[in-house]
């Protein structure tokens, strides 16, 4: 026989599968369902997988407080009010912990702004074995609003389901497919969004991004995975994201660095990093000039907006490199001009950083008679083991960047590893495929660890 469990007419409860350490909870067995707080309730996800989306104000006296929750949805029904009002509320199940005892329940979304108590827990929550003496008050363990003060700035506190979009003009693509069956893995809900379909309401009441002749619904997370031929559009719509306070797992300032070759090789240099000698032109005709900087007889030449190898040239001698940069000069171009790294091989290193981690490392060859590793350009990939000297170097540029996911392309010299470039929308297929192992899955629980659930934690 079961122990009897005695609570009073009110509790502290803990809906830790909420994210709700503390709530001052009022028990009626008067009432047979349990209702929760809930604002700004948003359903999402589809008919095989329902969810809902809620703001609660656990702290009636703190309207500050305030904590995104979301949970599945499993049922809908009306529930009618001690004031006789028939209401549609949607039904989750949470567990619930009062003192030492820990059990499921279902609980109803409702306003609850005018009540008392954030919570109500009715006898449809109560087993037998539980009593109530409704003289009698904090039966069990008290709790504190300050609990919510403790987890400010604490990562990965609480496990829901995220509504998560990914900017993209290539929702099929390897990459956003992989992100796809991974978050929904794990529980969450996304879709990818086409950026440039995106429009956006500046101000400063009501920022929103609208798409298709509607505002969008608000995201836990955004995945941009922009173009180049895009990238001061995406950076835009990214920017307007964090203006409504959606986590962008990379944000637009650091996509705008990485993007703009210049700016990022000037910010590795600051932070000490190795990379190519480089020089910087557009019409300057000292080509002797611009070539005496990066040294050495063999050159590459790269315009300042070239990506997947493309608008990369090699001269391999001083005569043909003179000839190369004098033919950039002449397409009226930004252009970067950097030493060959001839021990490299036409090989180079791809480290894939996820959250402060390199989690994969491959190294891509490139193919006969062409200097260029990319994949895009024919080369070839397979996993490598890095040096203590080479993850260090993919941490620090990664940081650097302020980027939470990227990719950092690596030359092994004979003076050490040399960055080649930070891309901040690596692709997912190559690194895999080599590797053998779930990045994808890796970059949504990134995602799951950075994500806030305290929106205004309590000053």
């Amino acid at each position: 026989m079961n122990e009897t469990f005695s609570l009073g007419w009110e509790e502290w409860v803990n809906l830790s599968g909420l994210g709700l350490p503390a709530i001052k909870a009022k028990i009626d067995t008067g009432a047979k369902t349990s209702a929760l707080h809930a604002v700004a309730i948003e359903p999402f996800g589809d008919d095989d997988n329902p969810q809902v989306r809620f703001i609660m104000h656990p702290d009636p006296a703190d309207p500050t407080l305030e904590v995104v929750c979301s949970a599945k949805v499993i049922d809908r029904r009306n529930v009618v009010s001690s004031n006789g009002v028939s209401e549609s509320r949607y039904v989750i199940s949470s567990p619930v912990t009062i003192g030492d005892r820990t059990w499921d329940i279902e609980i109803t979304l409702t306003n609850r702004e005018t009540m008392g108590y954030r919570m109500l827990l009715g006898r449809g929550a109560l087993s037998e074995d539980i009593t109530v003496a409704p003289s009698l008050s904090f039966r069990q363990k008290q709790l504190d609003y300050k609990a919510y003060k403790k987890r400010k700035g604490r990562k990965g506190a609480t496990k829901r389901p995220l509504r998560i979009a990914i900017l993209t003009q290539e929702p099929n693509n390897y990459s956003n497919r992989a992100m796809i069956r991974a978050a929904e893995a794990r529980g969450h809900v996304i879709e990818c969004i086409e950026t440039s379909r995106c429009y956006m309401s500046i101000n400063a009441h009501k920022p929103e991004v609208h798409y298709d002749g509607k505002a969008l619904p608000r995201y836990d997370a955004i995945i941009p995975r922009i173009g180049s031929r895009l990238t001061f559009y995406g950076m835009a719509v990214v920017r307007q994201f964090e203006s409504m306070g959606v986590f962008c797992l990379n944000p637009a300032r650091a996509i705008g660095n990485s993007r703009d070759k210049l700016m990022a090789h000037q910010i590795l240099a600051q932070h000490r990093l190795g990379m190519p000698n480089t020089a910087f032109a557009k019409s300057s005709r000292d080509t002797k000039g611009i070539l005496d900087l990066v040294g050495g007889s063999a050159v590459v030449v790269k315009l300042l907006e070239s990506t997947q190898g493309k608008g990369v040239v090699l001269a391999d001698s001083k005569k043909a490199a003179s000839a190369l940069v004098d033919a950039f000069r002449g397409l009226d171009a930004h252009f970067l001009v950097q030493e060959f790294v001839k021990e490299a091989n036409g090989s180079d290193l791809r480290c894939f950083v996820v959250n402060g981690k390199v989690i994969g490392a491959m190294i891509r060859t490139a193919q006969a008679g062409e200097f260029r590793s990319n994949i895009h350009q024919g080369g070839t990939a397979k996993a490598a083991k890095l040096s203590r000297e080479e993850r260090r170097a993919a941490l620090k540029a990664a940081k650097a960047m302020k980027l939470n996911v990227a990719g950092v392309d690596i030359l092994r010299s004979d003076s050490g590893p040399k960055i080649l470039e930070v891309n901040s929308s690596p692709g997912l297929e190559g690194i895999e495929k080599a590797t053998g192992k779930d990045i994808a899955s890796e970059i949504i629980a990134c995602i799951e660890a950075n994500v806030s659930t305290i929106l205004r934690p309590a000053p």
